[in-house]
């Protein structure tokens, strides 16, 4: 079994290398009509020139899994601004995407909380919509649509979570079938359990993203070891291999917040389970010191008995 690792949206090892630079929508509103769009550009070109230089610090570091920056366009889905952001980088975007395949990295996006089709208001589920075709238009400007995934998480309970999935399904029609395609769920923290994510995923044929760390604090009435197999298959369809969040609590009471390492002791049980599976599996650290956080978890497991490391931040798992 291969088990390859990787992380969020900008290297801490690097220097000034945030692919997520901002710009809010007061300090827009203040420049004038040709300072808006050249701060646009400016901030867009940083942004992506930063991605670059990240995505060549994971080649250099054989780290084969990245998660972008869902920020590298600043305002692209505010409804007074919604610019094009496609046309004046075409070039940068494609080479960003001529370096994903040529060194056959595996890249995603995973929008922000807000992006949820579980509302009762129609404008929230048509935001969330721009939200997802925004996404989906920069991995179809890099190229690499088709190999990527945009994940999400189901959304809110409100109170009668039964009739909410009724909604989200409902609402999930809203969405163009090409994004769907590519799309993935996570099961989260306080809501929606991976025994109630990977329920929807099976009827709406959406492999599943699972998150071991939101599943610790907010566990299935079924065993993990149960679920493992059937998770692992939501993936089939796609054909890509399996994919899970990896991080750890901040402390006993601030559970659900991510430390800046991922405690091998906390996630070893996981491995355990997965072992009997034989399978192929990427695992997305979410921990807040990101790439360091990465490497130093992989040095740790290839400290097991019968772990190999086989590359910068890849396992041979016996």
């Amino acid at each position: 079994m291969i088990y390859r690792f990787g992380f969020v949206s900008h290297a801490t090892n690097l220097w000034d290398a945030s692919p997520a630079k901002t710009l809010t929508f007061s300090r827009y509103k203040e420049m004038t009509k040709e300072a808006r769009l050249q701060k646009l550009y400016d901030i867009t070109e940083a942004n992506l020139n930063h991605t670059l230089r990240t995505i060549h610090y994971n080649i250099g570091h054989e780290i084969d899994l990245y998660r972008m920056s869902s920020s590298i366009v600043p305002l692209a889905t505010h409804p007074e601004v919604m610019w094009d952001f496609t046309s004046p980088f075409k070039g940068k975007f494609l080479e960003i995407g001529e370096l994903v395949k040529k060194h056959h990295l595996r890249v995603s996006f995973h929008p922000n909380q807000f992006t949820l089709f579980t509302s009762s208001k129609d404008e929230v589920t048509k935001n969330a919509v721009i939200d997802m075709e925004f996404h989906y238009k920069m991995l179809d400007a890099m190229g690499i649509a088709e190999d990527s995934v945009i994940n999400i998480h189901i959304g809110g309970a409100y109170g009668d979570k039964e009739q909410t999935l009724i909604r989200f399904y409902h609402n999930l029609t809203t969405l163009p079938t090409h994004i769907k395609k590519i799309m993935t769920l996570e099961n989260d923290d306080k809501t929606y359990t991976a025994e109630e994510t990977l329920a929807v995923c099976q009827k709406e044929n959406i492999p599943f993203v699972f998150d071991y760390h939101h599943h610790m604090a907010n566990l299935s009435s079924i065993s993990l070891e149960e679920m493992l197999p059937a998770i692992m298959a939501t993936w089939k369809g796609r054909g890509l291999k399996p994919k899970i969040h990896l991080s750890s609590p901040k402390s006993d009471n601030a559970f659900r917040s991510h430390a800046d390492m991922v405690d091998v002791h906390f996630v070893k049980p996981l491995f355990d389970m997965l072992r009997p599976l034989q399978l192929d599996i990427d695992f997305m650290i979410e921990a807040k010191l990101k790439d360091q956080a990465c490497l130093k978890l992989v040095h740790e497991l290839s400290n097991i008995r019968g772990v190999k490391r086989v590359g910068g931040a890849s396992l041979e798992w016996k």
